[in-house]
C-alpha cells in the first residue's frame, strides 16, 4: 500500500517534529476546484473588503509570532529570534498588500489620442482567479507569504504548496488566515514532495509562483508551459558585495559577515563572494577574520545560526570548499573541516579562481570567497559576470549609486546589506538564471492580475473609419493626420 504521509524532521537532532499527507494528484486538483468556485466570493468582498481580513490576518501572525516562530525553528533550525525577524517582516509585507491594493490596481485613464478623440479610454487590472505557490524551506514565513499577500489582495485565491521540509509552517499560516478569513477555501495548503508541488503546475491554476533553486524553476517552468500558466521564477542567487576604497570597513565587514553567515548561509540574497578594492583588502579581510572566529554553529537556542536544513546541502557546501582550495583558494577562517554531520561552522576563503564553483555556483553555506580587485571596473565585470542575477551590495561613500548602476542584477543595497527585502513598496526579483518576475510592491499586485483595455466612444466622429462606406477620400486624410502626429497628442 502507497505511503499516504510523510514526517517532518527537526534538523537540528533529526527528532519528528509532524506527519503531513502526501496529498495526491487528486487531492490537489480538488483544492483547485474548491478555490475557482471561492475567488467569485472573495472579488465579490471588493478592496475594502479583503483589506479588512488581510489587516486582520496581518495582526493575528504577530499576535502568534511565538508559537508560529517555535513551528519554524523546528522546521529549519534557525534561531528563535531569527525566525520571529522573518515572521515581522512577512507581517508587515501582509498589510501593506492590502492597504495598497486598491490604489495600485485603480482604473486606470488613458488618452485616446487625437485620431480617437471621440473615445474614452481605460486599463482595468482584474484578478487571475486560482494562484498557485510552491515554497521554499528557508524561508517558509517571508518568501511564500510576498506571492500569497500580495496574490491575496489582487482578488485571488492561493493553494499553497510548501517545502516537504516545512510544511508545518504552511499549514500553521493557512490557520491563522482561517481564523480572519471564517473561511478555509480561500488560502488552501497541500503538502508533499515533487510529485505534488508537479500537479499543482498542471491543476489548472491561472498563474505559479515558485521559489526554489535554478533546476526545479526550469522543471516548473516545462510543466505550467504545457498549459500557457505563467511563472513567476525567483531562484537562486550567486549575490556579490563590492568594497570600495571610500567603504566605512568596519560596517561593510560586520555586515558581510551576517549576510554571508545568518542562517547557515541559507539565503539565496546572502553574500557569497567579495571584490574588494585592494588598497583596502587587507584590512577589510583582517575585520572579516576576527569576526567570523566568533561565530558559531549549532543549536539554535545558544548558537549564531543552526543546521543545514536540507541535509544533502551538506556536499555541495563540502564540494565548493574543496574545488576552491584545490584551484587555489586559502582558507583563513575553517576549511574542508568545518562541514559536520548536520552542523557547518563559518569558512572564509581568499584568492579563488573566478572558475571555481565556489564561485560559479550558490553554495547555500555559510561560506565567504574574497577576491581583491584592482579597481571597481573591475569588480563591476566580475560580479556581472556570473549566470546569476539577484541581488547585490555596494560598500561606498560615492560611488554607489554608479556602481549599483552598472550591475546585471534585479536588486541593489548601497552601505547595508538585503535591505531590498525589507521595503516592502519596491519589487523583489531577479534577471538571468535568477528567474523572471516580481514580487512585493505595485509590481507584485501587478503580476497577480491581468490587463483588459475598455475603450467607449464618447460619439461619432463624422469619418467612418471602421465602416465598407470608408471612402479613398478618408484614407487619405487618415493616413496624413497620423504622418502629421506621428504619436503625438496621445
Amino acid at each position: 500500500m502507497a505511503k499516504t504521509t510523510f514526517e517532518s524532521l527537526n534538523p537540528v537532532n533529526g527528532d519528528v517534529v509532524g506527519k503531513y499527507p502526501i496529498n495526491s494528484e487528486k487531492d490537489v486538483y480538488s483544492a483547485v476546484t474548491l478555490a475557482a468556485d471561492a475567488a467569485t466570493r472573495w472579488v465579490a468582498l471588493g478592496h475594502k473588503g479583503r483589506r479588512k481580513i488581510l489587516l486582520a490576518y496581518s495582526r493575528l501572525i504577530l499576535s502568534e509570532i511565538d508559537s508560529l516562530a517555535e513551528q519554524v525553528t523546528l522546521e529549519t533550525g534557525k534561531p528563535h529570534s531569527d525566525a520571529k525577524l522573518e515572521i515581522t517582516l512577512a507581517a508587515h509585507h501582509v498589510a501593506w498588500a492590502a492597504r495598497n491594493a486598491e490604489r495600485v490596481l485603480r482604473t486606470a485613464h488613458r488618452s485616446p489620442g487625437a485620431l480617437m478623440a471621440n473615445m474614452s479610454a481605460t486599463v482595468e487590472r482584474s484578478p487571475l482567479g486560482v494562484v498557485g505557490v510552491i515554497g521554499p524551506w528557508n524561508y517558509p514565513v517571508f518568501t511564500p507569504m510576498g506571492s500569497i499577500a500580495y496574490a491575496l489582495a489582487a482578488g485571488n485565491t492561493v493553494v499553497f504548496k510548501p517545502s516537504e521540509y516545512t510544511p508545518g509552517v504552511g499549514i500553521a499560516l493557512a490557520e491563522l488566515f482561517e481564523h480572519a478569513a471564517g473561511s478555509s477555501e480561500y488560502f488552501q495548503v497541500v503538502t508533499g514532495f515533487g510529485e505534488t508541488g508537479a500537479a499543482l503546475c498542471t491543476s489548472g491554476v491561472k498563474k505559479l509562483a515558485f521559489t526554489g533553486s535554478t533546476a526545479t524553476a526550469k522543471k516548473v517552468a516545462v510543466l505550467c508551459a504545457q498549459s500557457l500558466t505563467p511563472v513567476i521564477a525567483e531562484c537562486g542567487g550567486k549575490d556579490p558585495v563590492i568594497v570600495a576604497r571610500d567603504a566605512d570597513l568596519t560596517l561593510a565587514a560586520d555586515a558581510t559577515v551576517w549576510s554571508a553567515l545568518s542562517n547557515a548561509g541559507q539565503t539565496c540574497i546572502g553574500a557569497e563572494r567579495v571584490y574588494v578594492d585592494e588598497n583596502v583588502a587587507d584590512i577589510f579581510t583582517e575585520k572579516v577574520i576576527a569576526l567570523a572566529k566568533t561565530i558559531h554553529a549549532g543549536n539554535p537556542e545558544t548558537a549564531n545560526y543552526g543546521p543545514a536544513t536540507m541535509p544533502s546541502q551538506l556536499k555541495i557546501i563540502e564540494s565548493h570548499i574543496k574545488d576552491a582550495i584545490k584551484k587555489g583558494g586559502i582558507p583563513v577562517v575553517g576549511g574542508t573541516q568545518s562541514v559536520g554531520a548536520r552542523f557547518v561552522e563559518p569558512v572564509i576563503l581568499l584568492q579563488v579562481p573566478e572558475d571555481s564553483t565556489a564561485v560559479t555556483d550558490e553554495t547555500f553555506g555559510p561560506t565567504l570567497v574574497i577576491n581583491r580587485v584592482p579597481d571597481m571596473e573591475t569588480a563591476i565585470e566580475l560580479s556581472n559576470a556570473s549566470r546569476y542575477g539577484l541581488g547585490a551590495s555596494i560598500w561606498s561613500r560615492r560611488q554607489g549609486r554608479w556602481i549599483a548602476s552598472q550591475l546585471q542584477c534585479g536588486m541593489v543595497a548601497i552601505n547595508s546589506v538585503i535591505s531590498f527585502a525589507a521595503v516592502a513598496s519596491i519589487p523583489f526579483g531577479g534577471t538571468k538564471d535568477s528567474g523572471y518576475g516580481r514580487i512585493h510592491g505595485p509590481e507584485g499586485l501587478l503580476e497577480f492580475t491581468y490587463a483588459r483595455s475598455v475603450v467607449r466612444a464618447r460619439f461619432q466622429l463624422p469619418l467612418p473609419i471602421t465602416s465598407f462606406k470608408r471612402t479613398a477620400k478618408v484614407d487619405s486624410l487618415v493616413v496624413k493626420l497620423l504622418t502629421i502626429l506621428r504619436g503625438r497628442l496621445s
